[in-house]
């Protein structure tokens, strides 16, 4: 039985103004979200900025989010890499600091080809103390995962389930079918909560929930009490947020707008900017929607 399920929020990494890690803030975005009846915790994401971490200062996050989750929920923690001997020396050290499961994006910036992708993820199987997920996300890869390459991967007994951020509702139906009591299916794309759970979607994996929790929550919990029209009504209204992504680069919208609802955030690590006052005052003006 895999542990996947509902909402799992995708969690930014609060920084200092000096862009360290700040594990205060990050204490209390866990502690905020697991109150908010989140059902798991993905460290180390893309909106995690993983790419701009060392690999010491993702173990420390990963140790942050273990010790103040305490076991209330699962915590997944982000583990991809371009080699898959990083992946696996990575795996062996999170699964010493108490992490629940890993999440392994595909091979990015050289894109590689699913007999490579199917032989990546066999071997770190094989050497894998925890079970994993698989993560696809062609946009900011190069590379996709096809329907029939996870067919192969579900079968072995570590990989229990994959998010899927590609934004294709037509194959995210079709890794639905693929779904078994040991292989979970989850939309990485927030516009995609709602009408993934009525295709079938074991939940999504979502960063949204890092400023808006309520909202992204009564998509979920509407939706499991039969209410539609208003889980619809709030799958509608992140609308607003993701529309308003595009403004800067990934993930220094969230971040603010995460801080501008009171969730703490702090800077994108540079070369990302913060946005001008102009932007900053403009994000606040679309977030009064949320107020």
């Amino acid at each position: 039985m895999t542990l996947f399920k509902g909402i799992i929020p995708a969690l930014i990494t609060p920084m200092t103004q000096e862009q360290k890690v700040d594990e205060s803030a990050l204490r209390t975005l866990v502690d905020t979200l697991i109150e908010k009846g989140v059902h798991g915790l993905f460290a180390l994401g893309t909106n995690g900025e993983f790419f701009a971490l060392t690999d010491d200062e993702k173990i420390n996050v990963a140790q942050v989010v273990v010790e103040q989750a305490a076991g209330r929920v699962p915590v997944i923690a982000g583990t991809g890499g371009f080699t898959t001997q990083s992946v696996i020396e990575l795996n062996a050290r999170m699964a010493t600091v108490g992490v629940d499961a890993c999440s392994i994006i595909t091979p990015y910036f050289n894109a590689v080809s699913q007999r490579e992708l199917i032989a990546h993820y066999t071997a770190i199987e094989k050497q894998a103390e925890l079970p994993f997920m698989l993560y696809n996300i062609p946009a900011k890869t190069g590379g996709t995962i096809t329907i029939d390459t996870v067919a192969e991967l579900s079968y072995l007994p570590m990989v229990q389930g994959i998010k899927d951020s590609g934004g294709d509702f037509d194959r995210l139906t079709q890794l639905i079918g693929l779904k078994r009591d040991d292989f979970a299916v989850f939309t990485g794309t927030d516009s995609l909560i709602l009408w993934g759970l009525l295709a079938g979607a074991d939940g999504a994996v979502a960063a949204t929930t890092n400023a808006v929790p309520d909202v992204v929550m009564t998509i979920y919990n509407a939706y499991q009490a039969g209410d539609m029209q208003t889980a619809r009504e709030a799958q509608e209204k992140l609308r607003v947020l993701r529309n308003a992504f595009g403004m800067a680069t990934m993930p220094v919208v969230l971040k603010a707008a995460a801080e501008l609802l009171g969730m703490p955030a702090g800077p994108t690590r540079a070369p990302a900017l913060p946005l001008s006052d102009q932007e900053r005052q403009r994000l606040d003006e679309l977030l009064k929607v949320y107020r």
